[in-house]
């Protein structure tokens, strides 16, 4: 019988939890392909009789890249609303309860196939990233419900023997071919533009617990452009250190592999489609260094591929243990809250590590995700500048957490060339260059406003009337993370920008940015009610948003139901991350 597996995943948790519903549906005797939703022609969807969804969502309330373009098939007006009265489908959304628009893309397609005549076989399951256990505390009791209902409908029966079921078939070569690394710098779909770094200067004092770097791109003879609010999209590399540590693992176990060995990838399945970076023979020492994410947090699946070989009784056990729902307090306990890397996970299963096979390397491994930055100037500017903050941290592990991208970019040097795609963000701006815009954005917020600001003053030295720009700034000291400060001094100089700068540890009592919103709230008020402008909100997804919200709906009488509308009306808007 046949399932179709479709998935929308930005990060790659949700083609995780898709692709291990899709092992699972093999041990209850279905088949079918598990494909991102940009992999599957749509239109045939009226062909299909089950298909299971796994969506998530991404930065404000947004439906996944790889999920677009079949969103916007499924919202055409012109289908019929019976059109899907022959498909069943279950739809499980990947979210986290801290954002607003919690799990909206999920619930948006559960609720349009409904409209186009879908019959829904078990309630939308809604994953919190919140929940102590991640998306597992969701997942594997919805996902077991899922086969409890097909179990009693359709009269499947799930094996007794567990089916091991692989994605690739690795064939490692004798005859080493010419390798390339250079196809390997971007292997994603989308067109990537070649810029070359011009500088790569911290902002904040060396005494600041945070590393924020300001990165100036100038751009390529292809002379990409870009609009305010667009992000740029890179594919980071792990170190030097991190692929060192990989190889000598591997070399400790005496495995009959390493840096030097070739190897062809190919489908297991004719209907999986193979990633870009293995469509063409690669070594270890590439797969080590531009395609597998040896700093990720180890997922279940890998501790199931480790599980397979391991002669030692007690580690098989733990690993089996911890892919059940019986052993998640102890996952988390172990991967979770310590945030222990795969490779240090690889280090303490030194049994399991022994036994490890080529094909089940490959078959664990994570592919490393691209990252998106906002882009903090406008078009009309000489570089297109980005603002990241260094993540390095300390948890009970001996080493610090390392952020894989921010700490690549950071140690990047003037002069290298960088590979990088341009995508739209999630903000929208008035058509009317007239209309105000009310901006609040603290810390490394602050980048997509500097964008948009540098855009209207642009404009207007070309003679075009623009708005009113009021622009709202938090950081901790004004002498140690003051971003873009001499930005600020201009604006407020030549008069062209209202500026308000939180300094939250510079005085006695915390200054924070929606202290200043209170304060001028009738102003802001004025400009919102009576001059229809569009409020954006950029930053931490911590408490910065609520308290932001409740400060203007203070500043809007106590009106709750106004600024509901102005949500809905996209003149209120958030971009925020964890």
């Amino acid at each position: 019988m046949r399932i179709l597996v479709l998935y929308g995943s930005q990060t790659g948790t949700a083609q995780d939890v898709a692709e291990q519903i899709w092992r699972e549906s093999r041990q209850w005797g279905f088949h079918g392909p598990v494909l991102a939703l940009e992999d599957y022609n749509i239109q045939q969807l009226v062909e299909e009789r089950l298909v299971i969804f796994v969506v998530a969502t991404t930065g404000d309330g947004m439906e996944p890249d790889n999920m677009k373009q079949a969103w916007r098939f499924l919202l055409k007006r012109s289908l019929p609303s019976h059109s899907l009265s022959g498909l069943q489908f279950a739809c499980l959304g990947l979210g986290d309860s801290s954002y607003s628009k919690f799990n909206y893309a999920a619930k948006k397609l559960h609720k349009r196939l409904l409209n186009l005549g879908a019959t829904s076989i078990c309630p939308l399951g809604l994953c919190d990233d919140q929940h102590d256990y991640g998306h597992l505390g969701t997942s594997l009791t919805w996902t077991a419900e899922l086969w409890k209902t097909l179990s009693n409908t359709l009269a499947v029966r799930k094996q007794k023997e567990s089916i091991q079921v692989k994605r690739w078939n690795v064939r490692v070569l004798g005859q080493e071919p010419s390798l390339d690394d250079e196809r390997l710098l971007w292997t994603q779909r989308q067109e990537a533009h070649v810029f070359k770094l011009a500088e790569n200067t911290r902002t904040t004092a060396e005494d600041h617990f945070q590393d924020v770097r300001l990165l100036r791109l100038n751009r390529s003879t292809e002379n990409p452009t870009w609009q305010p609010g667009d992000v740029l999209e890179v594919q980071p590399q792990n170190s030097s250190e991190l692929v060192k540590d990989f190889f000598d693992l591997l070399k400790e176990h005496q495995l009959d592999f390493g840096a030097a060995t070739v190897v062809e990838v190919s489908s297991a399945h004719e209907d999986l489609p193979l990633p870009l970076a293995y469509s063409k023979p690669l070594s270890l020492q590439q797969a080590a260094k531009y395609i597998w994410d040896l700093s990720a947090r180890p997922r279940q699946r890998l501790l199931e591929v480790l599980a397979q070989n391991c002669d030692d009784e007690m580690e098989r056990e733990k690993l089996l243990e911890f892919c059940s729902a019986e052993g998640l307090d102890d996952l988390i306990s172990y991967v979770n809250r310590p945030r222990r890397m795969l490779l240090e996970l690889l280090q303490d299963f030194r049994h399991a590590m022994a036994k490890l096979t080529i094909s089940q390397l490959f078959e664990m491994m994570p592919i490393i995700q691209t990252r998106s930055f906002s882009i903090a100037s406008d078009q009309s500017a000489n570089t297109l500048d980005l603002l990241v903050a260094v993540v390095n941290y300390k948890t009970i592990m001996h080493t610090p957490r390392l952020g894989l991208c921010s700490n690549w970019l950071k140690d990047l040097e003037a002069g290298v060339e960088l590979r990088a795609a341009i995508k739209p963000g999630t903000m929208t701006w008035p058509k009317e260059h007239q209309t105000p815009l009310i901006m609040i954005g603290p810390g490394t917020g602050i980048a997509p406003f500097r964008s948009i600001i540098q855009h209207r003053l642009h404009l207007q030295q070309l003679g075009h009337i623009v708005g009113s720009l009021v622009v709202f700034f938090g950081c901790r000291n004004q002498s140690k993370d003051y971003h873009f400060m001499e930005d600020f001094k201009a604006w407020q100089a030549n008069n062209s920008v209202e500026v308000h700068v939180a300094f939250s540890r510079d005085q006695e009592n915390k200054v924070y940015v929606q202290h200043l919103i209170k304060e001028h709230g009738s102003h802001l008020a004025q400009l919102i009610r009576e001059q229809i402008a569009f409020i954006y909100v950029a930053g931490s997804s911590n408490n910065m948003p609520k308290a932001v919200r409740e400060a203007f709906i203070e500043a809007l009488d106590n009106d709750a139901l106004y600024m509901e509308q102005l949500i809905k009306q996209r003149r209120y808007q958030e971009e925020t991350w964890a």
